[in-house]
Order: C-alpha cells, then sequence, then structure tokens
C-alpha cells in the first residue's frame, strides 16, 4: 500500500515516508550541531500516526476523526531506553504530540484520557487499534533514539542537582523542548509548503561586506560634518571604544551611551563587526525594539542606508507586504520570511521576539531556531517589564549560551543586571563595552531641577520665558488638558492619535525645530524614545528616572547651547501600578543626590526597583510549582506559562478612525485581504482600554463593528487629527 501524507488539488501526491524523510533532513539541517541527531529523530518519527487506515482514509475525502500527531509521542514512550535517554523521551513527546496545536501543557498521571493535555492524550492514544492502528509505519521507518550524552551534559553543566539548581535544570529543560520545538514544527511547515508549491523562492540577500562599507562611509561623512562641538568629537571617541572592546567571547555585551550618543548606528556597527570576526559562524542581525514607531523609523534609516545590499524583514504589527503584483519577488519573500524570520537581517519588536521565545504556539516558536548563530540586538533594554526580566534574561542567556548567538544591550540609562545574571545566568558571560565613561560629561547638555509640587498653570507660566519648549505629562488624559491652556504655535502628541497622524504632527515638530520657530510641544511618554527632537528646555512631570532622563534626552540635543534646562515638576495627579513604584523611588533619589544623571544615581534607582519587584521576578519561571506542579518534567505546564507570562498589555480593542481616503478604500476592499488590510490599518487605528474607554463607547453607538471583530468610529466629530480620540465629547446617540 502506498500511505500518503498529502495530495495537491491537481493529483500529485507525496508518501508519508518521502515526508518524514524530507522532515528529518530538514529538522537536522536548521538545528545547532549539538540538537540535530534529537531533532532529525523528531522530523522522522512526528507523521507516523498518518500511517493507520483511519488517517488514509480521511486524506481520501472521509470526514472521519483522527489524531494523528501523538502516536509517535506514544512509541518513544515504548522504547526500551536507558535511564539517560529515557530522562529526555518527555521532551520528544511534547513536540511530537504538538506539532499541529502547539505545546501542550503535562498534565499528570491523574489526568483524564479525554483531556488536551499532553497525559490524557498518550492514554487516550493506547486505545488505537483496528483502522486507527498505524503499526504499518515499522515497515519503512526506524525508531533510534541517538546517545544523549551531550544533552545530558548541557542540561546538568555547573549545575548542583542535589540543590535548588532542580530549578534551573527545569528552566533549561523547557527551553530544550521549545527549541527542538521550533527546528520540527518549522521543518514540517517547509516540507509541506516544498510540496504543494514546488517552485517557491525564500531567499532573502544581504552582503554585509557592502553594508559595513555604507555604515563606515556613513560614520566618516557624520565626522567631517559635525566636529564643531566636543561633543559631536566624542561620538567617535565612543564608537571606537565599543567596537574594540567587542573582540572578545562574552555572551552579552552592555552599550551604555548617553541619549545623543549615535547609540543606533554604533550598534549596527559592533553588530557587522561582530558578523564579520565570526568566520561564518554568526549569520544574521536581529534587530529587537520596544515600539513599533521607532521601528518604522529605524527600518528607513537602514533601508536609506543599506540600499540594494539588504533586504530588510520588518516584522511587527505596522507592516504590510504588498505581494500583489510581486508574486515570489522580494515583498512576497518578505512576508515568508515573516513566518519563521528566515532572513539574514531582521527588525522586529521586543514582544514579537519574546512570544516566539515562550509561546506554546508553532507559528510563533517555529522562529526560534532562527535566533540561533545571530547577533541579536536589543534597543532600548532598561523598557523590558521587570517582572518579566527573569524569562525576558534566560531567554537571552540561552539563546547566546547553547545556540552560539551574541546579545547587544542598548540603553542610555543602563540598568544594573549584574546580580539577576549571577541569579538566573550563572554560567553567562557579559562585558560593557563602554567601560571608559570619560566623554560621558559632554553629554551632560542641560541642567536638572526639581520644581516640586505646583500646579499646570505655573508651569505654562515658567514655560513662556523659552523659544522651543516640550512639556512631557504623565496621562493623556493631562496631555490634552495642557494642550487647551497653551497658546501659540502648539503640538500635542499621546497615543489617543493615530500613528499615522502622530507621524505627520512629529514632522511638522522637526521641521518647526529646524526653522528656529517659536513652538510649544506637549507629549505623553511616547515622545521620549527614538524620536530624535532638539528643544531649548523641556518640563517632565515627576515619574521613574529613566523616563526624566529620555525625556531630557530631547533637550539641547547636539549640545549648542550654553544653557539649557529640563525642569521636573510635581502635581496633585498620581501615577498608577507600576509606574507609582518608580516615581515614588525617583522622587527619593532627587532628594539624596545632587547629579540625577550620575552612573551612582541611575544604578541605585534600578537596585531599588528590582529589589521592590524581586518576588514577582522570582515567581516568572516556568518552574516554580504553579507551572511545574509536580516538579517532574512530564507535568510542565507549556500552555498555562505562555498564556501568563504577557508582553503586552492585551486588555485594549484597536478602534480604526475612517477619516482619510486611504482607509476607506482599505475598509471598501476588506475582503480581498482580510488579514493583509487589517494589518495596513494599524496605521489609522488606536487602542482604547476596554471596561472604561472601549465599552462606553460601542455601547452609546459611538463605535460600530464594520467586520468581525474590527471596530470602527462612527462619526468622526468624535476624533481631532490634532489631539487623538474625544472620549468625553457629549453628543445625542440613538442606542
Amino acid at each position: 500500500m502506498n500511505y500518503l501524507a498529502h495530495k495537491s488539488e491537481d493529483g500529485r501526491e507525496q508518501s508519508i515516508s518521502d515526508h518524514l524523510k524530507g522532515t528529518s533532513d530538514l529538522a537536522y539541517a536548521l538545528a545547532v550541531d549539538e540538537f540535530k541527531p534529537f531533532s532529525g529523530l523528531l522530523g522522522m518519527v512526528h507523521d507516523i500516526g498518518k500511517y493507520a487506515d483511519d488517517f488514509q482514509k480521511r486524506i481520501n475525502g472521509s470526514r472521519i476523526r483522527y489524531e494523528h500527531a501523538v502516536c509517535g509521542a506514544i512509541e518513544l514512550s515504548k522504547i526500551d531506553a536507558d535511564k539517560a535517554a529515557r530522562f529526555f523521551i518527555p521532551m520528544f513527546e511534547y513536540c511530537i504530540a504538538g506539532h499541529h496545536t502547539g505545546l501542550p501543557d503535562g498534565g499528570s498521571d491523574g489526568s483524564d484520557e479525554y483531556y488536551a493535555d499532553l497525559q490524557g492524550r498518550l492514554k487516550r492514544a493506547k486505545y488505537y487499534s483496528g483502522s486507527a492502528d498505524y503499526s504499518a509505519y515499522k515497515n519503512e521507518i526506524e525508531i533510534n533514539i541517538p546517545d544523549t550524552s551531550v544533552l545530558l551534559a548541557m542540561l546538568t553543566k555547573d549545575v548542583d542537582t542535589k540543590k535548588s539548581d532542580r530549578h534551573e535544570i527545569t528552566e533549561r529543560y523547557a527551553f530544550f523542548t521549545r527549541y527542538l520545538f521550533s527546528c520540527l514544527t518549522d521543518a514540517d511547515f517547509l516540507d509541506t509548503e516544498r510540496f504543494f508549491l514546488p517552485n517557491i523562492d525564500r531567499k532573502l540577500k544581504a552582503d554585509f561586506a557592502a553594508v559595513s562599507k555604507a555604515v563606515d562611509h556613513k560614520l566618516d561623512v557624520l565626522k567631517e560634518m559635525k566636529a564643531d562641538t566636543e561633543l559631536q568629537r566624542s561620538r567617535r571617541r565612543l564608537l571606537e571604544q565599543a567596537v574594540g572592546n567587542s573582540v572578545s567571547e562574552e555572551n552579552i555585551y552592555l552599550l551604555n551611551m548617553p541619549t545623543g550618543s549615535g547609540k543606533t548606528l554604533c550598534s549596527l556597527k559592533t553588530a557587522l563587526d561582530m558578523l564579520e570576526r565570526s568566520n561564518g559562524k554568526l549569520k544574521r542581525i536581529i534587530y529587537v525594539i520596544p515600539y513599533t514607531s521607532i521601528i518604522e523609523q529605524t527600518a528607513d534609516e537602514f533601508s536609506n542606508l543599506f540600499g540594494d545590499h539588504a533586504d530588510i524583514l520588518q516584522h511587527h504589527s505596522n507592516y504590510y507586504f504588498d505581494t500583489e503584483n510581486d508574486e515570489y519577488g522580494t515583498e512576497q519573500k518578505l512576508r515568508l520570511a515573516c513566518e519563521n524570520w528566515d532572513s539574514p537581517f531582521v527588525i522586529t519588536t521586543s514582544v514579537q521576539f519574546f512570544q516566539s521565545l515562550y509561546h506554546y504556539k508553532g507559528s510563533s516558536l517555529r522562529k526560534l531556531h532562527n535566533m540561533a548563530e545571530s547577533v541579536i540586538v536589543f534597543d532600548e533594554i532598561h523598557l523590558l517589564p521587570v517582572e518579566l526580566l527573569q524569562p525576558c534574561l534566560r531567554g537571552v542567556g540561552y539563546i547566546t549560551k547553547y545556540l552560539g548567538s551574541k546579545a547587544l544591550f542598548l540603553s542610555a540609562t543602563m540598568p544594573d543586571h549584574s546580580k539577576l545574571f549571577e541569579e538566573y545566568l550563572p554560567s553567562c558571560s557579559y562585558r560593557e563595552l563602554i567601560v571608559d565613561k570619560t566623554d560621558f560629561c559632554y553629554y551632560k547638555k542641560c541642567r536638572y531641577t526639581y520644581l516640586g509640587k505646583t500646579d499646570i498653570e505655573n508651569v505654562l507660566s515658567k514655560a513662556e520665558g523659552y523659544r522651543s519648549v516640550l512639556i512631557v505629562v504623565i496621562s493623556r488624559k493631562t496631555a490634552r488638558a495642557v494642550y487647551s491652556l497653551l497658546s501659540g504655535n502648539k503640538y500635542h502628541l499621546s497615543t489617543y492619535m493615530t500613528p499615522n497622524d502622530r507621524s505627520v504632527i512629529i514632522e511638522k515638530i522637526r521641521k518647526d525645530l529646524e526653522n528656529c520657530v517659536p513652538i510649544r510641544v506637549v507629549s505623553t511618554s511616547l515622545i521620549e524614545a527614538g524620536v530624535d527632537l532638539d528643544f531649548e528646555t523641556v518640563f517632565r512631570q515627576l515619574a521613574g528616572l529613566d523616563s526624566i532622563l529620555q525625556s531630557g534626552g530631547r533637550c539641547n540635543r547636539e549640545g549648542k547651547r550654553e544653557n539649557a534646562d529640563v525642569f521636573i515638576f510635581e502635581t496633585d495627579e498620581k501615577s498608577r501600578g507600576d509606574m507609582a513604584l518608580r516615581t515614588e523611588i525617583t522622587s527619593g533619589l532627587l532628594a539624596e543626590y545632587e547629579d540625577i544623571t550620575s552612573v551612582e544615581c541611575i544604578r541605585e534607582y534600578y537596585n531599588r526597583l528590582i529589589y521592590n519587584k524581586h518576588n514577582a521576578i522570582a515567581r516568572n519561571s516556568i518552574a516554580d510549582k504553579e507551572y511545574c506542579p509536580s516538579g517532574d518534567f512530564r507535568s510542565i505546564q507549556f500552555r498555562k506559562y505562555s498564556e501568563n507570562i504577557n508582553f503586552i498589555n492585551d486588555d485594549t480593542v484597536a478602534v480604526v478612525i475612517d477619516n482619510c481616503d486611504d482607509t476607506k478604500e482599505l475598509l471598501e476592499s476588506y475582503y480581498d485581504d482580510p488579514r493583509a488590510i487589517r494589518r495596513k490599518l494599524q496605521r489609522y487605528s488606536i487602542a482604547l482600554k476596554y471596561i472604561n474607554e472601549f465599552l462606553p463607547m460601542l455601547e452609546t453607538g459611538r463605535l460600530e463593528e464594520r467586520y468581525k471583530n474590527l471596530f470602527v468610529l462612527t462619526d468622526n466629530e468624535d476624533y481631532s487629527s490634532e489631539t487623538g480620540i474625544l472620549l468625553d465629547r457629549t453628543n445625542d446617540y440613538i442606542v
């Protein structure tokens, strides 16, 4: 009998043995050396359940239900393996059983056969017989577990197995599982894709030698053009120091450079040099950025710099691939590469990156194996959620330790993670690239003055004495109130505005500043990262020290003014949640430190923040009893952990503002390509808090569900391109 894995619409057939061999070969090739034998094994075993008569009937048109994915797992559990090999069989079972539906929770011996967890599914599969009998695989496939001694050595190295380091072993075990799962699911996707689309071309190009020359040329031009101040000359010295100190074998590198010192170009040059010196061991650069607004700006900068030398893959919610007239061209390749990051140069968000490390679904995890043998640059590393520092740092550490990558942490306010490194990454090495901080003095371009508690009217009165002023406040409501009180040439920025409108406003602000036009700008904290503007004076409402210093980075950015001020003010408005703690810590530091920009003050800020959050940080581990209740590897709760580790606040709903020709055209053509249209509409959408903002507007008819889960503002009078959505606007609505 010819057992089939796939059948195409034009009548072509792929046998199970061909699919298993193809997937095994691909999985073997995708893995780093130590994992290759095990990745290849999973590829060879994952679909043996398709040998059952029930599946063969299904592929020929029957509607019979049949769970084929778990069969390979049950066969591995039957193998008479040595003690070391049996240690890893649960790892292989998770991967095979979940290769369609995602990594399951482990469950327990008490799991019912009807449960969706691993133990329940294994029990259910044991009853397979008759038409569900898949034993015919034995005539074509031989299963042998490779020598696991290398895997065991990696799992237990530098770990005291008799003490609490069992926690560390469980974390490593879970990471190895996710990594092998990534290799398997991507190989399965790719082999299936090759069968159905044999002529598909995924290859993207990058001539890193040419890119490096382009970056060097840009740096030389900047050196010649901007050498009239000591601050501008110091940028070159910091660059040379960073590149020189990266000639080493550490896992993680810390690039602590002041705001305005050229971190982006410096990090790019450092990453390219690491790539060049690796002699082919490092294959790609992944640039991880916290916000989509910064990604778009950085991607445009890199695209202009690289020219035709490299295809840049942007993977974030606002990017749209126009493949209509580009079948199997660059746009199509970029769209396909988003599935697994098979690209030499990737720019993505922190959310995408860490979800691709900790999600349970194959669609997310299939990217993980392509984080191997990479230089991974984390911009604005201080913006990582403090509660999630354990999984974030562990993930980066394991990628660099076991997958041959290098990580580069960037920040103008670098957190001191040394204690966390010792606690969660005891065998990972790290190195500061900027050791001599003498040049930092040139970036003290402004004075920080605490005005104490006051009111907005006094702040605005004081601001009248300056030509260009930025006022940064802690809430969107306050930003709009301040804007209404401003006079003259004024601008407003907040996330109540669509990304498209914010981009337009930022460009207007930039031109006014360049032309020395008197200007007043009020903004929320969104202006603090990746927005390169240069104001004479900044007023910052009391917040976390990192936020205050980032706001200060928009003041006298080029150091051309002899006198420039950042005024910190406090009002009766109270911060909430995490920001309340950060604000309280900063308030204490303002009383203790004369210079809040000093390295010592910044270090103390993060020390206090981490100390206050230590219990929350410690709990966020997959080895915690909540996620590994029995302490046994078979009980790891991959799905539960993934769902509880939120890298983004998801209690919001996106609302489209249909106020321009672009949105009207997109909404009218929605059914042509719903997924692509939704992505493109992100530039014309805002996020509303579900309970307090979205529901009241929906219930009063101010929003309509135009398509399934796609909500549109019904009256454009409820939106201003200057200040965003008007939540409190009163009107007579018919519900």
